[in-house]
Protein backbone atom coordinates (compact mmCIF):
# COMPACT_ATOMS: atom_id res chain seq x y z
CA UNK A 1 0.00 0.00 0.00
CA UNK A 2 1.29 3.45 -0.93
CA UNK A 3 2.75 5.20 2.11
CA UNK A 4 1.16 8.53 2.98
CA UNK A 5 3.44 11.52 3.46
CA UNK A 6 3.15 13.03 6.92
CA UNK A 7 1.52 16.44 7.38
CA UNK A 8 2.09 19.20 6.55
CA UNK A 9 2.27 17.95 2.98
CA UNK A 10 3.35 19.86 -0.10
CA UNK A 11 1.52 17.56 -2.51
CA UNK A 12 -1.15 14.88 -2.41
CA UNK A 13 -3.33 17.47 -0.70
CA UNK A 14 -6.99 16.80 0.01
CA UNK A 15 -9.25 19.80 0.54
CA UNK A 16 -12.57 18.93 2.14
CA UNK A 17 -15.54 21.22 1.47
CA UNK A 18 -17.53 21.82 4.66
CA UNK A 19 -21.08 22.83 3.76
CA UNK A 20 -22.18 23.22 7.37
CA UNK A 21 -20.91 20.44 9.61
CA UNK A 22 -21.83 20.92 13.25
CA UNK A 23 -19.11 20.93 15.88
CA UNK A 24 -19.93 17.33 16.82
CA UNK A 25 -19.97 16.28 13.18
CA UNK A 26 -16.57 17.94 12.80
CA UNK A 27 -15.27 15.93 15.76
CA UNK A 28 -16.55 12.74 14.14
CA UNK A 29 -14.96 13.72 10.83
CA UNK A 30 -11.61 14.31 12.51
CA UNK A 31 -11.78 10.96 14.27
CA UNK A 32 -12.17 9.20 10.91
CA UNK A 33 -10.38 11.41 8.41
CA UNK A 34 -7.92 13.87 9.96
CA UNK A 35 -4.91 11.87 8.74
CA UNK A 36 -6.15 12.16 5.16
CA UNK A 37 -7.30 15.81 5.19
CA UNK A 38 -4.98 18.78 4.69
CA UNK A 39 -7.38 21.67 4.20
CA UNK A 40 -10.99 22.41 5.15
CA UNK A 41 -12.89 25.01 3.13
CA UNK A 42 -16.00 26.48 4.72
CA UNK A 43 -18.21 26.61 1.63
CA UNK A 44 -20.06 29.64 0.27
CA UNK A 45 -20.85 32.09 3.09
CA UNK A 46 -21.39 29.44 5.78
CA UNK A 47 -18.70 31.00 7.98
CA UNK A 48 -20.99 33.95 8.70
CA UNK A 49 -23.78 31.61 9.82
CA UNK A 50 -21.73 29.07 11.82
CA UNK A 51 -22.17 29.06 15.58
CA UNK A 52 -18.95 28.83 17.60
CA UNK A 53 -16.91 29.35 14.42
CA UNK A 54 -13.67 30.07 16.25
CA UNK A 55 -13.97 26.89 18.32
CA UNK A 56 -14.56 24.89 15.16
CA UNK A 57 -11.55 26.47 13.46
CA UNK A 58 -9.38 25.69 16.48
CA UNK A 59 -10.57 22.08 16.43
CA UNK A 60 -9.28 21.64 12.90
CA UNK A 61 -6.06 23.50 13.67
CA UNK A 62 -5.35 21.18 16.62
CA UNK A 63 -5.45 18.30 14.17
CA UNK A 64 -3.00 19.95 11.75
CA UNK A 65 -5.66 20.88 9.20
CA UNK A 66 -5.56 24.24 7.43
CA UNK A 67 -8.82 26.20 7.32
CA UNK A 68 -10.13 28.94 5.05
CA UNK A 69 -13.51 30.53 4.50
CA UNK A 70 -13.77 30.03 0.74
CA UNK A 71 -13.52 32.53 -2.05
CA UNK A 72 -17.19 33.47 -2.18
CA UNK A 73 -17.00 35.06 1.27
CA UNK A 74 -13.96 37.10 0.21
CA UNK A 75 -15.95 38.32 -2.79
CA UNK A 76 -18.93 39.13 -0.54
CA UNK A 77 -16.74 41.56 1.39
CA UNK A 78 -14.82 42.77 -1.68
CA UNK A 79 -17.91 43.85 -3.63
CA UNK A 80 -18.85 45.99 -0.61
CA UNK A 81 -15.35 47.52 -0.40
CA UNK A 82 -14.98 45.94 3.05
CA UNK A 83 -11.74 43.99 2.64
CA UNK A 84 -10.39 45.49 5.87
CA UNK A 85 -13.48 44.20 7.67
CA UNK A 86 -12.90 40.78 6.14
CA UNK A 87 -9.41 40.70 7.58
CA UNK A 88 -10.84 41.60 10.99
CA UNK A 89 -13.39 38.79 10.67
CA UNK A 90 -10.67 36.27 9.80
CA UNK A 91 -8.42 37.38 12.65
CA UNK A 92 -11.31 37.35 15.15
CA UNK A 93 -12.00 33.71 14.30
CA UNK A 94 -8.35 32.59 14.13
CA UNK A 95 -8.54 31.88 10.38
CA UNK A 96 -5.00 32.40 9.12
CA UNK A 97 -5.53 31.19 5.54
CA UNK A 98 -7.47 33.06 2.86
CA UNK A 99 -8.77 32.28 -0.61
CA UNK A 100 -8.73 35.11 -3.16
CA UNK A 101 -11.08 34.48 -6.08
CA UNK A 102 -13.17 36.26 -8.68
CA UNK A 103 -15.74 33.62 -9.50
CA UNK A 104 -18.79 35.79 -8.83
CA UNK A 105 -17.47 39.30 -9.40
CA UNK A 106 -15.14 40.88 -11.95
CA UNK A 107 -11.74 41.91 -10.61
CA UNK A 108 -9.10 43.18 -13.03
CA UNK A 109 -6.35 40.58 -12.84
CA UNK A 110 -3.51 42.93 -11.93
CA UNK A 111 -5.70 44.21 -9.08
CA UNK A 112 -6.35 40.64 -7.98
CA UNK A 113 -2.61 40.05 -7.82
CA UNK A 114 -2.19 43.21 -5.73
CA UNK A 115 -4.79 41.87 -3.30
CA UNK A 116 -2.91 38.57 -3.11
CA UNK A 117 0.32 40.43 -2.31
CA UNK A 118 -1.46 42.44 0.38
CA UNK A 119 -3.04 39.42 2.09
CA UNK A 120 0.23 37.48 1.90
CA UNK A 121 1.69 39.85 4.50
CA UNK A 122 -0.53 38.35 7.21
CA UNK A 123 -2.17 35.20 5.81
CA UNK A 124 -1.36 32.00 3.95
CA UNK A 125 -2.92 32.68 0.56
CA UNK A 126 -4.47 30.39 -1.99
CA UNK A 127 -6.20 31.80 -5.04
CA UNK A 128 -8.63 30.50 -7.59
CA UNK A 129 -8.94 30.97 -11.33
CA UNK A 130 -12.20 30.65 -13.20
CA UNK A 131 -15.75 31.90 -13.13
CA UNK A 132 -18.71 30.12 -11.61
CA UNK A 133 -20.52 30.78 -14.90
CA UNK A 134 -19.70 28.26 -17.60
CA UNK A 135 -19.53 30.73 -20.50
CA UNK A 136 -17.15 32.25 -23.01
CA UNK A 137 -16.43 34.94 -20.46
CA UNK A 138 -14.58 32.29 -18.43
CA UNK A 139 -11.56 32.82 -20.73
CA UNK A 140 -10.09 29.49 -19.73
CA UNK A 141 -7.34 29.86 -22.33
CA UNK A 142 -5.82 32.51 -20.05
CA UNK A 143 -5.68 30.26 -17.02
CA UNK A 144 -1.99 29.26 -17.35
CA UNK A 145 -0.94 32.92 -17.49
CA UNK A 146 -3.21 33.89 -14.61
CA UNK A 147 -2.10 30.93 -12.47
CA UNK A 148 1.57 31.84 -12.90
CA UNK A 149 0.95 35.50 -12.11
CA UNK A 150 -0.95 34.58 -8.96
CA UNK A 151 1.82 32.25 -7.85
CA UNK A 152 4.32 35.03 -8.47
CA UNK A 153 2.15 37.40 -6.42
CA UNK A 154 2.33 35.08 -3.44
CA UNK A 155 -0.30 32.35 -3.72
CA UNK A 156 0.80 29.10 -2.09
CA UNK A 157 -1.41 27.08 -4.45
CA UNK A 158 -3.92 28.02 -7.16
CA UNK A 159 -7.30 26.31 -7.40
CA UNK A 160 -9.00 25.53 -10.71
CA UNK A 161 -12.69 26.44 -10.41
CA UNK A 162 -15.28 23.73 -11.02
CA UNK A 163 -17.92 24.64 -8.41
CA UNK A 164 -19.16 22.04 -5.95
CA UNK A 165 -21.21 20.59 -8.82
CA UNK A 166 -18.11 19.83 -10.92
CA UNK A 167 -19.53 21.01 -14.25
CA UNK A 168 -17.49 24.05 -15.24
CA UNK A 169 -13.84 25.03 -15.71
CA UNK A 170 -11.81 21.95 -16.59
CA UNK A 171 -15.05 19.92 -16.85
CA UNK A 172 -17.84 20.05 -19.39
CA UNK A 173 -21.52 20.36 -18.49
CA UNK A 174 -21.68 16.57 -17.99
CA UNK A 175 -18.82 16.62 -15.49
CA UNK A 176 -16.30 14.99 -17.83
CA UNK A 177 -12.69 16.19 -18.06
CA UNK A 178 -11.71 18.67 -20.76
CA UNK A 179 -8.41 16.88 -21.41
CA UNK A 180 -6.97 19.47 -23.80
CA UNK A 181 -7.56 22.21 -21.25
CA UNK A 182 -5.81 20.25 -18.51
CA UNK A 183 -2.90 19.47 -20.84
CA UNK A 184 -2.51 23.14 -21.70
CA UNK A 185 -2.41 24.11 -18.02
CA UNK A 186 0.19 21.54 -16.99
CA UNK A 187 2.34 22.37 -20.01
CA UNK A 188 2.94 25.76 -18.39
CA UNK A 189 2.46 25.18 -14.63
CA UNK A 190 4.09 22.84 -12.11
CA UNK A 191 1.33 20.43 -11.16
CA UNK A 192 2.29 20.64 -7.47
CA UNK A 193 1.19 24.30 -7.54
CA UNK A 194 -2.38 23.43 -8.58
CA UNK A 195 -5.36 22.20 -6.56
CA UNK A 196 -7.87 20.67 -8.96
CA UNK A 197 -11.45 20.93 -7.76
CA UNK A 198 -12.82 17.42 -8.27
CA UNK A 199 -16.07 16.76 -6.40
CA UNK A 200 -17.03 13.70 -8.45
CA UNK A 201 -15.47 10.24 -8.20
CA UNK A 202 -14.86 9.90 -11.95
CA UNK A 203 -12.99 13.23 -11.89
CA UNK A 204 -10.86 12.17 -8.92
CA UNK A 205 -10.06 8.82 -10.53
CA UNK A 206 -9.08 10.38 -13.87
CA UNK A 207 -6.74 12.90 -12.25
CA UNK A 208 -5.11 10.22 -10.09
CA UNK A 209 -4.71 7.83 -13.02
CA UNK A 210 -3.24 10.65 -15.12
CA UNK A 211 -0.97 12.34 -12.58
CA UNK A 212 -0.51 9.88 -9.73
CA UNK A 213 -1.66 9.60 -6.14
CA UNK A 214 0.00 12.85 -5.04
CA UNK A 215 -2.13 15.14 -7.17
CA UNK A 216 -3.83 17.91 -5.15
CA UNK A 217 -7.63 17.64 -5.09
CA UNK A 218 -10.31 19.93 -3.69
CA UNK A 219 -14.06 20.27 -3.12
CA UNK A 220 -14.16 16.77 -1.64
CA UNK A 221 -17.29 16.01 0.37
CA UNK A 222 -16.72 15.11 4.01
CA UNK A 223 -18.33 11.74 3.24
CA UNK A 224 -15.94 11.10 0.33
CA UNK A 225 -12.53 11.71 1.94
CA UNK A 226 -11.92 8.05 2.81
CA UNK A 227 -13.20 7.01 -0.60
CA UNK A 228 -10.71 9.39 -2.22
CA UNK A 229 -7.92 8.04 -0.06
CA UNK A 230 -8.74 4.56 -1.34
CA UNK A 231 -8.42 5.89 -4.89
CA UNK A 232 -5.04 7.41 -4.03
CA UNK A 233 -3.78 4.09 -2.66
CA UNK A 234 -5.14 1.83 -5.39
CA UNK A 235 -7.73 0.32 -3.10
CA UNK A 236 -10.58 0.84 -5.57
CA UNK A 237 -11.07 -0.64 -9.00
CA UNK A 238 -10.99 2.81 -10.66
CA UNK A 239 -7.28 3.31 -9.87
CA UNK A 240 -6.23 -0.23 -8.94
CA UNK A 241 -4.04 -0.90 -11.99
CA UNK A 242 -2.41 2.52 -12.33
CA UNK A 243 -1.34 2.56 -8.68
CA UNK A 244 -0.44 -1.11 -8.21
CA UNK A 245 0.99 -2.23 -11.56
CA UNK A 246 4.53 -1.07 -10.79
CA UNK A 247 4.63 -2.25 -7.18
Amino acid sequence: MTKKNSKPRKNGLTMMIDKGLSFRESEDFIFSCSEHTDIVKFAFGTSLLTHNLKEKVNLFHKNNILVHAGGTLFEYFAIRNQIHDYKKFLNKNNINMVEISDGCIDIEHDQKCKIIKDFKKDFKVISEVGSKCNSEDNKIEKWPLWIQKELDAGSWKVITESRESGNTGIYNSDGNIEKKTVAKIISKINIEDIIWEAPKQNQQAWLINEFGSRVNLGNISSKDVLSLECLRRGLRADTFLSINKNK
